[in-house]
């Protein structure tokens, strides 16, 4: 099969971008060309609306895993692409559809050339959110066919293609989302003495946030909180009666991420009792770190310094969240960061990753995988 085929499998997903437990436009496009496939080793598998596919080996003992995540962003593509997405206010702005051609051009040279041992290829939904990958670990699907190592890669648009980065332990940080509901009463903007501003109690708490990184996180340990919206009120004229706000927090250790949690929870109390109002937390979506395995990734950096057409980076680690890590928890594996040397970054509307490094790591990958 031309290698071209997976840059163009590239292009026909990226327009058809789907957010969280809805790929099913996706799921029916990855199991119509799996399916076309010689199927005398191929076990396929659904789980919600992702898939597990396994490839049979020739005389196996022990499976080797590989994971790609598959839905898109709730965002407004502006690439000006000639397959730009076909959903309004959906696009693939975290790569995903990279990483599904990716994946696809693997499992399809070892359906054509299988080796000793069996691979699992898990197509997971919802990385973005609210997170699929603690959940499929959990599902019978998954547990029946768990893998001994897994691995797994994301794009990078800093590096060039041909660049690898990777790094034994911490790589990807401790991920919170964080939503606020304040409740107070609201009013006529000339009568505030009758009312509780809810835009005023969540102007301060916001405010107050800032002091949680500078005087309740360890120095020599890492920690970010960004409020990325706010909303509340109706009209300029009448006091707002709630406000919401909406963040994430990002830690590179788990006692950071409880310690901030701590000090939120105890200055929303201060705000209610200040305020006389009522307030609400939620931490949607939580993501474990993702932490390399030593032995793993040591030999998969072992492997890189032998090709001459990889640069290999050791990188260090990133505030980026990504849910592989609850895989990395249970199972021993690596990820590693793709080069695609984009001028715009992850999650950005006019992001356009190089298409050479898709069956640039496609061969890197199946040769790595060879020598497992």
């Amino acid at each position: 099969m031309a290698e071209s085929t997976f840059v163009q499998i590239r292009r026909e997903l990226h327009q058809i971008p789907e957010l969280g437990f809805q790929e099913f436009k996706t799921q029916m496009f990855l199991l119509n060309y799996i399916q076309s496939l010689p199927n005398d080793r191929l076990l396929i598998r659904k789980w919600r609306t992702g898939l597990l596919v396994k490839v049979l080996g020739l005389s196996p003992e022990k499976t080797i895993g590989y994971r790609t995540d598959i839905d898109g962003l709730p965002i407004e593509e502006q690439t000006g692409l000639p397959f730009k997405s076909e959903h309004t206010g959906r696009m693939h702005a975290c790569g995903h559809d990279f990483h599904m051609s990716i994946a696809l051009g693997v499992l399809t040279y070892f359906v054509q050339h299988p080796i000793q041992d069996d691979l699992l290829f898990i197509f997971q939904p919802a990385e973005e959110g609210p997170g699929g990958a603690e959940p499929i670990l959990k599902s019978e699907e998954l547990k029946d066919w768990k893998p001994d190592i897994i691995f797994a890669l994301h794009i990078a648009p800093e590096y060039p293609v041909g660049t690898i980065a990777v790094k034994e332990g911490l790589l990807f940080a401790n991920t919170s989302e964080l939503f606020i509901d304040f409740k107070g009463k609201g009013g006529h903007a000339a009568y505030p003495h009758q009312t509780n501003d809810m835009i005023v109690a969540a102007s301060y708490f916001v405010t107050q946030l800032q002091s949680i990184i500078s005087r309740n996180v360890d120095p020599l340990d890492s920690a970010v909180i960004t409020v990325g919206k706010i909303t509340g009120g109706t009209v300029q004229n009448i006091i707002a009666e709630s406000a919401r706000l909406e963040g994430t927090i990002r830690t590179l250790s788990v006692e950071a991420m409880r310690k901030v949690k701590h000090r939120i929870e105890a200055l929303v109390k201060g705000i209610e009792n200040g305020f006389e109002c009522e307030a609400h937390i939620d931490y949607g979506s939580m993501y474990h770190q993702v932490y390399n395995h030593e032995q793993p990734t040591k030999h998969f950096m072992e492997f890189l310094q032998q090709k001459n057409d990889v640069n290999l980076f050791v990188c260090k680690e990133a505030m980026t969240g990504e849910d592989f890590g609850y895989m990395l928890k249970e199972i021993p594996g690596f990820m590693f960061w793709l080069g695609v040397d984009s001028p715009y970054g992850l999650h950005h509307a006019k992001l356009q990753p190089k298409e050479e490094a898709i069956d640039f790591s496609i061969s890197v990958i199946t040769d790595y995988i060879e020598t497992l």
